[in-house]
């Protein structure tokens, strides 16, 4: 098994084709019905596959004595049994996503004692999403509050630095850590300037390589790669996509990711007749920021699949 980075370099230039999974709730399908909706992707030979992972949420239960109780429940199965079961299916190499949020270090040491056991050698190191209800992040008592941290003790085992061992190191991991990067801006940073400090943060930590959040107008790609080489980030910047397939979604992705949604393809899908012709306009402007994307050189076109393979099929089928 290869790193993202090796991938990357092998391609001499050409754009390479990767896509990102969610588990299902509550493990509604089988690993076999996941399994079969990535497999008419494989035709397009993706190098790697982003499994994502979901941390747990929070919710208050109403108890028999009338009083309350804070119940906790994570309702996605989590990704090591799914990442080895890609690897050893498809022989590609899958990409956990790592978080902060849920875990304390000792948990994360653990996690990635088992990644590295399995021949697992990419992770994506993120700092995770607020659990609901909650509207502020938490990390977990003896965990880690931002992305660079994680990253910085990724790094470490890489160099044999155990969270309790001293002496001389005889174990190192060799993991290829992604980070992740806000071409409009995380929406907790105060400005650009401050996200891009933070970005710089986990590159100094040891990230490899960078995903974006998806976009769906290539200037804010174009700008915020020319904002990164001006301040010195030279690591490798895969751009993230999503082909719009409802009329709904004009309104929850900007919400969900806080994003703009450009005017001409919001007046489009606004005055499409339904949702069968929503989508046909979502690939066929996804297939037009592809093409602008190869055009410039970029390194991987990544597409936030949701699990479903058909929109993200019939655009590259038109870039590759």
């Amino acid at each position: 098994m290869a790193k993202v980075t090796d991938h990357i370099a092998e391609a001499k230039g050409k754009t390479i084709f990767s896509i990102e999974i969610i588990p299902p709730s509550k493990g509604s399908n089988s690993i076999d019905e996941l399994l079969a909706g990535i497999e008419p992707m494989m035709e397009l030979k993706p190098p790697f596959i982003d499994v994502t992972y979901h941390r747990e949420e929070y919710f208050i239960k109403q108890m028999p004595d009338g009083g309350q109780k804070e119940v906790r429940s994570r309702r996605r199965p989590g990704t090591v049994g799914i990442c080895s079961a890609i690897m050893h299916k498809f022989d590609v190499d899958p990409v956990p996503h790592v978080l902060c949020g849920g875990f304390t270090k000792e948990d994360t040491e653990d996690l990635l004692f088992d990644l590295n056991y399995l021949g697992i050698d990419n992770v994506m190191a993120l700092r995770g999403d607020i659990a609901k209800p909650f509207n502020v992040f938490k990390p977990k008592k003896g965990g880690h509050a931002y992305a660079s941290e994680l990253i910085a003790q990724i790094r470490n085992l890489n160099k044999g630095k155990y969270l309790y061992e001293d002496g001389e190191p005889d174990a190192f991991t060799n993991f290829c850590i992604g980070a992740a990067a806000y071409p409009e801006k995380h929406y907790e940073a105060q400005d650009m300037e401050v996200d891009m400090l933070n970005l710089k943060k986990k590159i100094e930590a040891g990230a490899d390589y960078i995903v974006t959040q998806m976009f769906f107008d290539n200037q804010k790609y174009f700008d915020f790669v020319n904002k990164c080489r001006a301040n010195g980030i030279t690591i490798p910047i895969i751009p993230g996509l999503k082909v719009l397939a409802t009329k709904k979604q004009l309104e929850i992705l900007p919400e969900l990711f806080y994003l703009d949604m450009p005017a001409e393809l919001r007046n489009a899908v606004e005055k499409s007749k339904d949702n069968n012709e929503a989508k046909e306009i979502g690939i066929e402007w996804c297939v037009q920021q592809c093409k602008e994307l190869k055009e410039f050189g970029v390194p991987a076109l990544h597409f936030y699949t949701m699990s479903k393979s058909a929109t993200t099929l019939a655009v590259a089928k038109q870039v590759f």
